[in-house]
């Protein structure tokens, strides 16, 4: 009795001088949407499953599994909410269908550039508006910004597109709200995750596909079957990815484990954003060089992507209350951001 007595005051000295050395130990299986070799976009995902268990010493651990292997991409949400997995890293657009309002948190056409995309998100308030849009629909998740990349590219076209109306009866792959601004043109749209893409533009299945950013169009690579590139990507100017965890496993971490997976992912942005960007002018001169053409949108046919793009973002925020919410939020933000924009940074070609 006396060594149980000794130990158990030891044990109790031990957990207090190290804080959390006898809380439960967190064990997640974390599959993700995107293969991990793809930079800024899954690379992220293992980089946090590596430094959590590094920086826990042990009590975090993460494994990560590749697109398909566990569960598919597109039904990671459900998975998580229901209990099936503890995690998942994913782009929350994917699931505008059941949460109309996550694609404002996921990218958002002629929205803002990445670093004012964190900037609202983590001081305007659109940390805690996330988890609130899914509370609302019931999903038992909470949601942790994890990764975020610059402009995507505005699709790998088999033919050249020379005006909106070449978009008409176009079978074209296209996320989010994108997607539907295309649809209102006439497209036909669909949604397939990306080891999908190279054969479904080689067999003709689509027309044209868009997916990320040239670094990661590369590894796909699209280059290979189409060679017409366009420029800018007006639909995805920012694009966010997200740990989802279990709303049950984050409630039972303790603050210190909440504390390294919060400041392992917001790492993990800073990351993702610095490889996309230190990677995607070398890739792109490398295609050009192979007979790519990059070709660039013309401001007036911008201007009328813009306008069609307003309509759809108006009748969404018709149809439901947390995407006028958070929408509103972000074009409030958006009148102060743009006077600081407009005159701080220099213009690209000087």
């Amino acid at each position: 009795m006396k060594l149980l007595k000794a130990a158990t005051v030891i044990a109790g000295a031990l957990a207090i001088t190290t804080g959390s050395a006898f809380a439960d130990n967190l064990r997640w299986k974390m599959p993700v949407a995107f293969s991990t070799n793809l930079p800024g976009l899954g690379s992220p995902a293992a980089w946090v499953a590596d430094n959590l268990t590094t920086a826990s010493d042990g009590s975090i651990q993460v494994r990560v599994y590749e697109p398909g292997k566990l569960v598919p991409p597109f039904d990671i949400l459900d998975s998580v909410s229901d209990g099936k997995v503890s995690a998942g890293y994913t782009w929350i657009g994917y699931d505008q269908g059941k949460v109309p309002a996550v694609p404002l948190f996921a990218a958002v056409p002629f929205g803002m550039k990445p670093w004012a995309y964190i900037g609202w998100y983590y001081y305007g308030g659109g940390e805690q508006m996330l988890q609130d849009v899914y509370a609302n629909k019931g999903y038992n998740v909470h949601a942790q910004l994890c990764g975020i990349i610059g402009p995507e590219t505005a699709g790998w076209y088999r033919n050249k597109i020379e005006s909106l109306d070449d978009y008409k009866g176009l079978k074209i792959r296209f996320a989010g709200l994108g997607g539907k601004v295309l649809e209102k043109l006439g497209a036909s749209v669909t949604m397939m995750p990306g080891g999908e893409l190279y054969q479904a533009l080689e067999k003709g299945t689509i027309d044209a596909t868009e997916f990320s950013m040239p670094a990661i169009d590369q590894i796909l690579g699209f280059d290979q079957v189409v060679k017409y590139n366009l420029f800018p990507g007006w639909h995805q100017q920012f694009t966010a990815q997200y740990m989802l965890i279990n709303k049950d496993e984050w409630n039972r971490a303790t603050k210190a484990q909440k504390a390294l997976i919060e400041a392992s992912c917001t790492a993990a942005t800073t990351r993702g954003l610095a490889e996309g960007e230190y990677k995607n002018g070398k890739v792109l001169a490398g295609f050009q060089d192979e007979g790519v053409h990059a070709d660039q949108i013309p401001r007036e046919v911008l201007e009328k992507l813009k306008s069609v793009t307003e309509e759809v973002l108006k009748e969404e925020a018709a149809k439901d209350a947390d995407f006028k919410k958070v929408y509103e939020s972000q074009q409030d933000f958006l009148k102060t951001y743009k006077v600081w924009d407009k005159r701080a940074y220099l213009p690209a070609d000087l």
